[in-house]
C-alpha cells in the first residue's frame, strides 16, 4: 500500500512509510531469489509426480536422506506450498 501512494499520490517514501507505520527498510527491501529453489522445485515436482502418495514429510526425507541435500524443512515447506 505504501508503494501505490508513493507512486499514485507522488507523496514521499518517508511520508508514506509513517503513514502506514512501517520502517523504510521494510519498503525498500528485495528477496533474494538463489538457484537453488528452482532445484528444490523441481525435485519436488518430480517426486510428487512419479509418487502420488508421497506428501510433503517423505518428499523432504528423500530430498534429505537419499538425495543428500542439506536444505531446512522450513524452506522445503516454503516452495511445496507455492507449488500446490
Amino acid at each position: 500500500m505504501a508503494v501505490r501512494a508513493v507512486k499514485e499520490y507522488g507523496i514521499s517514501i518517508r511520508m508514506s512509510c509513517k503513514a502506514f507505520a512501517i520502517s523504510e527498510t521494510c519498503y525498500r527491501y528485495q528477496a533474494k531469489l538463489n538457484d537453488d529453489n528452482a532445484l528444490i522445485a523441481d525435485w519436488l515436482l518430480h517426486l510428487t509426480y512419479t509418487n502420488r502418495r508421497w506428501g510433503f514429510g517423505l518428499c523432504y526425507l528423500y530430498i534429505r536422506n537419499v538425495k543428500g541435500f542439506r536444505y531446512n524443512h522450513k524452506r522445503i515447506y516454503r516452495i511445496y506450498r507455492e507449488l500446490a
